[in-house]
């Protein structure tokens, strides 16, 4: 079962899905890829890691650095979860590049070089559909 709940943003409305324990996914109002469909057949709930995943969003948007991560559901493949583990290590405040993000997976399998596009693509999938 997907549940779903709704929360407030200095930037909009954002609506969070869950699978009942974690976080499986999050969009702004009006996004392009906003899952109308799977909103519209979940369940809205006020669950633990919803309230948690918005006071994750209340302290980030107060402009400090949470100092817990709300737990992620990700359903995808070896690749994928490589990206976003990943993207878990970014510091507060900084970027990544994509191809920083590759060059990190090369070193980490021992390979010459890895397609920064492969990563963009990785999260484009992502960003396009519920990881669960």
């Amino acid at each position: 079962m997907v549940y779903t709940y709704h929360c407030t943003s200095p930037i909009g409305g954002i609506t969070l899905a869950s699978d009942g324990k974690a976080l499986a996914g999050l969009w702004f109002d009006g996004q392009k890829y906003f899952p109308h469909k799977l909103i519209s057949e979940s369940t809205k709930a006020e669950l633990p890691i919803f309230m948690q995943a918005c006071n994750w969003l209340d302290i980030y948007f107060g402009g400090k650095e949470p100092s817990f991560t709300p737990p992620i559901s990700l359903h995808t493949t070896p690749f994928r979860k490589t990206v976003y583990d990943i993207l878990l290590t970014i510091p507060y405040g900084q970027t990544m590049t994509y191809g920083e993000i590759a060059n990190i997976i090369a070193n980490q399998q021992g390979a010459e070089h890895m397609s920064a596009q492969a990563v963009g693509s990785a999260l484009a999938v992502w960003i396009k559909r519920l990881p669960f």
